[in-house]
């Protein structure tokens, strides 16, 4: 894998999965898979569905350190991670920064558009808001077709493609009811393509080989996403090297660009034209028997139960990192 992974034998992990986000049932998949993975690979590990009680769950399992197997709000946002980080217990992925950022589209698009990494134009609709169609494609200087979804949701929960006028008001009705504030961005035809990144903590992220998808009607959604033999999945990609080279290079940049750890996904369109834009990242990629991290870490010749060590080892970097702070402000 590039790195040597510490054992931790005499240490209870527990994978956090569940919680009360829509992306729910997916993440009980994640977690189940990953629980099965570490204990195949001689760890003490617990699974724990997360709700109210955690702190006493963690507290009552003896749990010494945090595999993140939550998605969407609540786990992918930073609100995990922020109380781990209050309790002073090491945990898997990125950090609370990152996460936040990385959760919320219009915060990510802001700053990887700083950054000079091309996203697709758009803005932003309110809850309570009710502009017309012809309002928003002016303002943002859009045409039809355009993409309505949460700020804040992922697994495509709440994403609507307006191909005509007559859509509009209940695609900005399904978007504000899992998020107040709804983004309105230009449809990008094209590839859809997706790149995982790992994080190593001596030296440049590993970018995985990239994943085309085709999907039914070109719409990967949630029923796309997680139903077996709904989507064909190519890896690697069929794309020109020199293409297949700039997204890596782009995802590679989007994931230094957060300050993410671990493991991230970044989402392309790409034109018939062979211009990429990022779409958005995943800071928690699923690790389901049909996700798409797994896919591409095989293809890179890591396979599951590697893969779920290398994640694993951004908790003890991050647990090296506070012995090394502590350590500093005693001196």
């Amino acid at each position: 894998m590039g790195q040597e992974v510490e054992r931790l034998t005499d240490k209870r992990i527990g994978v956090l999965m569940g919680g009360r986000s829509s992306e729910r049932d997916v993440s009980l998949r994640t977690g189940q898979a990953v629980h099965q993975s570490l204990i195949r690979r001689g760890y003490d590990a617990v699974s724990i569905d997360v709700s109210a009680q955690l702190p006493y769950d963690l507290q009552n399992q003896k749990v010494a350190v945090a595999f993140l197997a939550l998605h969407g709000p609540g786990g992918e946002d930073g609100t995990i991670q922020g109380f781990l980080e209050t309790i002073g217990m090491p945990y898997t992925g990125s950090g609370v920064q990152a996460s936040a950022v990385g959760m919320h589209k219009v915060v990510t698009k802001t700053l990887l558009a700083a950054q000079g990494i091309p996203v697709p134009v758009g803005t932003v609709v309110q809850r309570g808001d009710t502009p017309s169609l012809a309002r928003i494609l002016k303002g943002a200087k859009l045409t039809l077709p355009v993409v309505v979804k949460p700020a804040s949701q992922g697994s495509t929960i709440g994403v609507t493609i307006v191909r005509r006028a007559s859509q509009w008001k209940d695609a900005l009705a399904l978007a504000h009811r899992y998020d107040p504030e709804a983004m309105v961005e230009a449809f990008i035809p094209g590839h859809e393509v997706t790149v995982a990144v790992l994080g190593i903590a001596s030296g440049e992220p590993k970018v995985l080989p990239a994943v085309e998808i085709v999907a039914p009607d070109g719409f990967y959604d949630f029923t796309a996403k997680y139903q077996k033999g709904k989507t064909r999945y190519l890896c690697p990609a069929p794309l020109p090297a020199k293409l297949l080279k700039q997204i890596g290079d782009l995802g590679r940049r989007t994931f230094q660009a957060l300050g993410c750890e671990g493991a991230a996904r970044v989402d392309f369109r790409i034109t018939p034209k062979g211009r990429p834009y990022v779409l958005e990242i995943n800071t928690v990629p699923g690790m389901t028997e049909t996700s798409l991290l797994p896919m591409a870490s095989a293809q890179a010749g890591i396979d599951y139960d590697q893969l779920v060590e290398w994640i694993l080892q951004s908790a003890l970097d991050r647990a090296g990192r506070s012995v090394q702070a502590a350590e500093s402000e005693s001196v």
